[in-house]
């Protein structure tokens, strides 16, 4: 993906694997799932994957999502001291497919 091609998305458009960057733009872990608080339908965070293992980033340590990434707020060392996730509600952030076929 070329840079001109690369824009802001919402967390709904976000893909398992998408590279998720510390503050200063080094990619530290990808996304694993996104998290939503069902109730009032409000973007919780997002889970990741690092070499370490699954970790939670707080909706608020979020600074921009992007087509290829996710910028945070966090320093390496915030990254790498990242609570692991805890139960939580999910959505599924891989596209579904359609259920319905068109008649002709």
């Amino acid at each position: 993906m070329s840079d001109a091609d690369d824009h802001p998305i919402a967390y709904t458009a976000l893909q398992p694997g998408t590279a998720v960057h510390t503050q200063d733009g080094q990619p530290f872990a990808t996304v694993r799932s996104v998290l939503v608080d069902e109730k009032v339908a409000v973007f919780d965070g997002i889970v990741v994957e690092t070499a370490d293992g699954a970790r939670f980033v707080d909706a608020d340590q979020i600074g921009s999502i992007w087509t290829s990434h996710v910028r945070t707020t966090l320093s390496a060392e915030q990254a790498a001291a990242l609570p692991a996730p805890e139960t939580s509600n999910l959505i599924d952030i891989k596209p579904k497919r359609s259920l319905f076929r068109r008649r002709r």
